[in-house]
C-alpha cells in the first residue's frame, strides 16, 4: 500500500513539474512597447547591431511619436548601450529650450528636486512616464543634458507674426532662438507645406518659420556643444517629423558643419513608412490610436488650440 501510495504521489509531482516547465513554443502577443529595428536597406537587425553601426556618428537624431510607449522605450535602451558603447555620451532634447539650461543642470547637480525641475523647467506634461528614464539616466552617470529646444511661446508668435518677429526680441531672448533660420524652398519646407491643408500662403510661410524655428535652434544647439565638447557622442530626441529622412534637424546640423556625422533613428508604422532610399535606420512600432473619430468634435479641439495661440501676448514696436 505505501509503495503505490509513494508511487502514485511520485507521478503527481511529475506531473506537476511538466506542467510548471516554461512552454518554449508560447509566444505572448505584441503590445505597444514592442519595436523590431530595421538598416536602411529593410534589413532585421538587433539593438546590438544597431549601436555598433551607430558607433562613429557624432549625432544620433532618435524619432519619436510623442507618448508613444515603443518610441520611448527605444531611446532609453538605445541611450544606455550608445553608453555602453561610448561613454563620452551627451543627451540633446527637444523636450526642454535653452532658457530652462540652468534648471536642467541644478537637476542634474542634485541641487533640486525633479518636481522643481518639472515646474521651473515647464517640463512636457509625460516628462514622468517618458523623459525621466533619459535624464535619470543621464544623472546616474553624470552626462550632460542639453536643453536644444527654443521656447514655445517665442516659437508661437513666430508663427503668428513671421521670423521678422524675433528683430522684435530683447537681446536675452534673442539667445533663445537659433540666430539664422533656414527659408530657402529646401526638402524640408516642399515636405512640410504639402502637410498642411488650409490653403493660405503667406500663414504657411508663417508656420513653416516657427517650424524650422524649432530645427534650428536644436541644430545649433547641438553644433555649438561639440564645438565646447569634441569627441563627445551626442543622442538626440525629438519628435518624428524633425528627425524623418534627414529633411530638418539633420540638415540644419550639416549646414552649420557638414564634417559632422549625423544619423537618424526613425519609428514606423505599416502605415507609415519613409521614403524608399531613406538613409534613416528604424523601427516599427504598433499605430497610436485615433486621436479623434469624430471629425466635428476633432475640429472644435483645433479651435480651442487655434484660440489659445491667439491669445498669446507677443512682443510688438510699441511694447518696447
Amino acid at each position: 500500500m505505501k509503495k503505490w501510495l509513494s508511487l502514485g504521489l511520485a507521478g503527481l509531482l511529475a506531473g506537476c513539474a511538466a506542467q510548471s516547465e516554461p512552454d518554449t513554443a508560447f509566444t505572448p502577443a505584441p503590445t505597444m512597447y514592442d519595436f523590431t529595428i530595421q538598416s536602411p536597406d529593410g534589413s532585421p537587425m538587433t539593438l546590438s547591431a544597431l549601436t555598433s553601426a551607430l558607433r562613429d556618428a557624432d549625432i544620433v537624431l532618435v524619432g519619436e511619436w510623442h507618448g508613444h510607449p515603443a518610441s520611448h522605450l527605444m531611446q532609453a535602451q538605445l541611450m544606455a548601450a550608445l553608453y555602453s558603447q561610448k561613454p563620452k555620451l551627451a543627451l540633446s532634447m527637444e523636450q526642454f529650450t535653452r532658457d530652462k539650461q540652468a534648471v536642467v543642470d541644478q537637476y542634474l547637480a542634485g541641487k533640486i528636486g525633479e518636481k522643481t525641475l518639472m515646474n521651473e523647467g515647464n517640463a512636457w506634461p509625460n516628462y514622468e512616464s517618458d523623459y525621466r528614464p533619459l535624464v535619470e539616466f543621464a544623472k546616474t552617470h553624470q552626462l550632460d543634458v542639453i536643453a536644444a529646444n527654443a521656447p514655445k511661446s517665442i516659437v508661437r508668435c513666430i508663427g503668428q507674426q513671421g521670423p521678422a518677429y524675433l528683430s522684435l526680441l530683447p537681446a536675452e531672448e534673442r539667445q533663445w532662438v537659433a540666430q539664422s533660420l533656414t527659408l530657402n524652398d529646401d526638402a524640408y519646407r516642399q515636405t512640410f507645406n504639402a502637410s498642411m491643408h488650409h490653403g493660405d500662403e503667406a500663414k504657411t510661410s508663417r508656420q513653416f518659420a516657427a517650424q524650422t524655428a524649432w530645427d534650428d535652434t536644436m541644430a545649433e544647439s547641438m553644433v555649438n556643444y561639440l564645438t565646447r565638447h569634441p569627441g563627445t557622442q551626442i543622442i538626440h530626441t525629438a519628435g518624428r517629423f524633425h528627425v524623418a529622412e534627414g529633411l530638418g534637424t539633420a540638415s540644419r546640423i550639416l549646414a552649420r558643419n557638414p564634417n559632422l556625422k549625423v544619423m537618424m533613428v526613425t519609428p514606423v508604422t505599416t502605415e507609415s513608412p519613409l521614403a524608399e532610399g531613406a538613409p534613416d535606420y528604424t523601427f516599427t512600432v504598433m499605430p497610436l490610436p485615433p486621436g479623434y473619430v469624430d471629425e466635428v468634435k476633432m475640429m472644435a479641439a483645433m479651435k480651442t488650440i487655434h484660440s489659445r495661440n491667439q491669445s498669446l501676448q507677443c512682443y510688438s514696436p510699441n511694447s518696447q
